[in-house]
């Protein structure tokens, strides 16, 4: 059987066999509407209620600001334009993201910017971090939302949230973290970070697919982004996904309880993979510095096209990419890469390894050697 090696987990990880068994008895047994107020209904909501009861605690929030989602994308899109849409009747029009944030985020920004809003970048530095003074310069008493997410997607890079929003509170604007990848690796606490809204999404932490959080700190006005029906107090319309709310309950425990195992596991893969490339490749750079996750890569292959190696390397059964998936169809160099500086031509030369727990040292570095023959092939060409 043909070798496959699987280094997208940033991308999405398999669902954990246990998170399965957990969700299969909502599929078949407690498979009732869960705001139908017959007893089949409310098995279902038993599991919803438990699930954002636990989902709380581990974020150290209330059961009451853990609104569930279709996953991270409805999340970001949310808490961007269901704070804008309460901000439009205010002052307070200017929203302020960073550079390097994931679509989910900048594209609502963007239209939000066409409509009217004073909408503004923040930079980062060469090592894809924003840093308190590029806050501090841009934020104004006309400053309403500032969207910084916990942990990159495609370079690793954790973001100082914690002092981020302490200024974003003191200038009484909003802060709004996207920490759907940061969630499997670091310790997601919402009254130690301040922030106002946080989003989530199970199938980064080996959870099902389609279903996601979003926190929303109590007292925070937001309007609702899907209407339809009085589901999640009315502020979030349609059935819930009681299988998949399950599910994203079961795989945040596992993800938090297995964290610092995991964690040390997956970094000593990727620190092989590193070792190994950068002693029989010249002319790799790494991107990103500072506090990183222990699961994702971000390297740029001098003289290499991103797309051919990519082909190459899935030809040998390992996947890989350039970036974020959500992306992965557009020609158009990292947004993230060209924000810390790197050329269009140093962008379209790098790409993104991220690894899980079900990665080991040895495949590793197998896909290390593979990676280097490719690349000296390719400069070859």
């Amino acid at each position: 059987m043909e070798r496959r090696i699987y280094l997208d987990n940033a991308a999405t990880t398999p669902l954990d066999q246990e998170v399965l068994e957990k969700m299969l008895p909502y599929y078949t047994q407690a498979f009732g509407n869960a705001d139908s107020l017959h007893s089949f209904g409310r098995n279902a909501m038993s599991g919803v209620d438990y699930a954002r009861d636990t989902v709380a605690e581990i974020l150290g929030a209330k059961p009451k600001e853990i609104y569930f989602t279709s996953g991270g994308t409805e999340s970001d899109n949310w808490a961007v334009l269901g704070a804008a849409a309460v901000l439009k009747h205010t002052e307070k029009t200017h929203i302020l993201l960073s550079s390097v944030e994931h679509d989910a985020v900048y594209m609502p920004a963007m239209k939000l910017k066409r409509q009217g809003f004073d909408v503004e970048l923040l930079p980062v530095n060469a090592g894809g971090m924003v840093e308190e003074n590029a806050l501090k310069e841009r934020i104004k008493p006309t400053t309403g939302l500032v969207c910084v997410m916990t942990a990159n997607n495609e370079t690793g890079v954790v973001q100082p949230v914690q002092s981020l929003s302490k200024i974003a509170r003191e200038n009484g604007a909003l802060f709004f973290t996207d920490a759907v990848q940061g969630a499997p690796y670091l310790d997601i606490d919402v009254g130690k970070s301040g922030v106002d809204m946080l989003s989530l999404s199970a199938h980064k932490f080996y959870g099902p697919k389609g279903v996601g959080v979003l926190y929303v700190k109590s007292g925070t006005k937001i309007d609702k982004l899907i209407s339809g029906g009085q589901q999640q107090k009315g502020m979030r319309s349609g059935t819930v996904n009681t299988p998949g709310i399950v599910g994203l309950c079961e795989a945040l425990k596992k993800a938090q309880s297995e964290k610092e195992v995991n964690n040390g596991k997956i970094l000593a893969v990727k620190q092989a993979f590193e070792k190994t490339l950068l002693e029989k490749v010249d002319g790799v750079t790494v991107n990103g510095a500072g506090e990183m996750l222990p699961s994702v890569f971000n390297i740029t292959l001098s003289g290499v096209d991103n797309a051919a190696f990519l082909r190459d390397m899935d030809l040998q059964g390992i996947a890989l990419s350039a970036g974020s998936a959500c992306e992965s169809s557009s020609l158009s160099p990292s947004r993230t890469l060209l924000a810390m500086g790197l050329s269009e031509t140093q962008a379209k030369s790098s790409v993104r390894l991220s690894f899980g727990k079900h990665n080991t040292v040895e495949e590793s570095v197998f896909a290390a050697k593979t990676a280097a023959e490719i690349v000296a092939k390719l400069r070859q060409i």
